[in-house]
């Protein structure tokens, strides 16, 4: 077809088929709207085919093998359990494809249009489509960018799918590592690092700044935790380049103005990812992007091009699936008509590491530097009744608070049931809860909930389950 010859015209045209993009896709359709979906490559995009999905299993059979054993104090087992690693790969992928059937299914009964292909943009209303020796010309009204990221190139290491991987090869590594090697300090980082520990590897973690960017009391809890599993780590590494040495690794690393070497038998690099931009074509249209070539947007997700929009990773703020979600619902919505706006203030994270990490809102640094007064309230788990009974004593729950207003301003916890039990902490944000909010209801008994409560107690030294404070009985008696 000759550029220019035809252009198949449309309401809506969306280029990423990820956790943003479909979602966009199916709320627009809900809303009304004739939507045309693209993706060059598979429906779920990273997050469900190379990312999020593959690692939470991962996590979660190595919860699972953890559990069982540590149930013979319990009375549970009287042998270690077995683990048959490429069983697991396989149920891996039999999970990813029928989560992908599933987004399939969706996408035809919200009678979206499905287009296969590689897509970029001819003016600001034309998008020309390369697939399966077509080219093809869309014309549309609104458009949706949500191509994600790629892997960044590192100097000197060459990503080769045998003993060096990136995050989006986890389904590739074919064997348990006896030395699994981790470069990075995001969330994957920290969850393959413990899997692959419970796996039976032994696991350095090459961090690539000088923490993993929580609260510093939920670091310090993490730095105990990983020294009790034996996971060293390796602060302020920049890695330099990697050679084979027989059955290993040589891996060159420059720590401040020191350079080592170090012995493993894989690697897996978990940095951030580089958005994928550059052969989009958006440079000849105007849409702006920043230094980093994330692509700038306002609180609609609208780029610099008014009828353009962008969401997830592509779009400048953190790379997390929840956002992408979020963004891509929201854009939808806005290009319905719906008066909505996009807030990145209360974005929970979480980590399903053993145990899993969840924070939302300031951390007790970022509320000093802002200026703000605060109060910190603090429970550690080894101190509820509840994780007692489990055996999962590691972590605690951390509230920061304005001590002007008793508004909450932070929530954070490491410990059993974490991920589930910040959906409260991002509530209360949201809704502005002052410490009696969360003060004054039930919390059920034994639960881990529990936590929260006594860390609100805490707030003003009234947890019930901690010590009291060694002043304490002195400021009574003045």
């Amino acid at each position: 077809m000759v550029v220019g010859e035809l252009a198949y015209e449309k309401d809506l045209v969306i280029i990423g088929g990820g956790p943003g993009g479909y979602h966009a896709a199916i709320r627009a359709a809900q809303l009304g709207l004739k939507v045309t979906l693209i993706e060059k490559e598979k429906l779920g995009g990273v997050c469900l085919n190379e990312g999020c999905i593959p690692s939470k299993i991962l996590t979660s059979a190595a919860s699972r093998l953890n559990l069982l054993r540590d149930s013979e104090e319990m009375g549970i087992g009287s042998s270690q359990p077995t683990f048959q690693y490429e069983k697991l790969r396989n149920y891996q992928q039999k999970v990813i494809d029928q989560l992908r059937n599933g987004v399939q299914s969706l996408i035809q009964a919200n009678k979206i249009e499905l287009v296969k292909g590689n897509a970029y943009f001819l003016s600001d209303d034309r998008i020309g489509v390369e697939g399966n020796d077509q080219y093809e010309v869309y014309q549309f009204k609104k458009a949706i960018i949500a191509t994600g990221t790629q892997q960044p190139v590192i100097s000197g290491v060459q990503i080769d799918g045998n003993r060096i991987f990136h995050t989006k090869m986890l389904q590739a590594i074919p064997v348990i590592p006896k030395h699994l090697l981790i470069y990075g300090h995001n969330e994957i980082a920290l969850e393959m690092a413990s899997s692959f520990h419970s796996f039976g590897s032994e696991v350095t973690i090459l961090l690539d700044k000088e923490n993993f960017g929580f609260d510093s009391s939920i670091e310090k809890e993490l730095k105990r935790v990983l020294k009790k599993k034996k996971i060293q780590i390796l602060k302020n590494a920049q890695l330099m380049g990697v050679q084979y040495a027989d059955q290993n690794l040589l891996v060159e690393l420059q720590i401040q103005d020191e350079k080592i070497s170090l012995n493993g038998t894989h690697l897996l690099i978990s940095t951030s990812g580089v958005p994928n931009t550059r052969d989009l074509g958006i440079e000849r249209i105007g849409v702006s992007v920043n230094e980093s070539r994330y692509i700038q947007t306002n609180k609609q997700c609208q780029t610099t091009v008014p009828n353009i929009y962008a969401v997830g990773d592509v779009a400048d703020g953190p790379a997390i699936a929840v956002k992408a979600i979020s963004q891509g619902k929201m854009a939808a919505e806005s290009i319905a008509g719906k008066l909505v706006e996009f807030d990145p203030n209360f974005l929970p994270k979480v980590v399903h590491f053993q145990p899993p990490i969840a924070s939302v809102g300031l951390t007790e640094e970022e509320a000093v530097e802002l200026g703000m007064d605060v109060k910190m309230g603090q429970f550690p788990l080894a101190s509820n009744g509840y994780a007692t009974i489990l055996g999962k004593k590691d972590g605690l729950v951390k509230i920061i608070s304005d001590s002007q207003t008793d508004t909450l301003l932070g929530v954070h916890m490491m410990g059993e049931g974490a991920i589930e039990l910040i959906s409260s902490g991002v509530l209360s944000l949201e809704m502005v809860a002052r410490e009696e909010d969360l003060r004054f209801p039930f919390y059920p008994h034994p639960s881990i909930n529990e936590g929260m409560l006594e860390a609100i107690e805490a707030l003003n030294g009234e947890a019930v389950h901690m010590p009291p404070k060694k002043n304490s009985k002195k400021e009574l008696i003045k």
